[in-house]
């Protein structure tokens, strides 16, 4: 018969040889020395039941009608790091802290289609992602290049600044239809205007002779 599960008894209840064979024996664990010996003393094992073996020191139960062996602890002796793995970390005992490190790996000429390791900031999981989706997300200006009139530029990396340098302008006779860079102190802009609009107004003209 299968375990009758739990009982609360009370001083001077009467067990029944039914209720001592599904309370008690039942839900034990039984131990003997060998297997022959449990068959022996147990010829008609309930389901569920358990029963530990001294010989080979290992614990069965009982599944419809066999006795399956279980494993009373893990095989694992020790976490080790190997070379190259990309871990660091590991040990023999108690509790086994790992981490990614990358001078724990061997170095290599990526590629566009090689994976790299990245957190992801939409669940904060770490995913990998192809080299080349990464360079996509960035800019194909290779070389910033002072034009006319200009000073500054470069290949980078990082920023590079660029400014306005009338030194590096050819020089020309003007005419009132010519254009000329100006600040406009309305919104500290810089913006174009005719000469014959700053000869036009005496009082820029006089402060630029001044």
């Amino acid at each position: 018969m299968a375990g009758l599960g739990w009982q609360q008894w009370s001083t001077g209840d009467t067990v029944s040889a039914s209720n001592f064979q599904g309370f008690l024996q039942d839900q034990i664990i039984q131990v003997y020395a060998t297997t022959t010996a449990r068959d022996t003393a147990n010829p008609s094992p309930s389901h569920g039941q358990w029963a530990f073996i001294t010989a080979d020191d290992t614990l069965y139960y009982r599944s419809s009608s066999a006795w399956v062996a279980t494993t009373l602890a893990a095989d694992i002796t020790a976490v080790l790091t190997a070379a190259s793995s990309g871990l660091a970390g590991g040990g023999s005992s108690g509790e086994i802290s790992l981490s990614v490190d990358v001078n724990n790996v061997a170095t290599a000429t990526a590629v566009a289609t090689d994976y790299v390791l990245i957190e992801d900031v939409t669940d904060n999981t770490t995913k990998k992602a192809l080299i080349s989706d990464i360079t996509a997300l960035a800019g194909d200006i290779t070389e910033v290049t002072a034009g006319t009139a200009m000073s500054g530029g470069g290949a980078g990396p990082g920023a590079v600044t660029v400014n306005v340098d009338v030194n590096a302008a050819g020089s020309v006779t003007g005419t009132s239809s010519d254009y000329i860079l100006i600040e406009d102190v309305t919104d500290n802009t810089t913006k174009k205007c005719l000469a014959s609009d700053i000869a036009s107004d005496p009082i820029p003209l006089i402060l630029a002779l001044s």
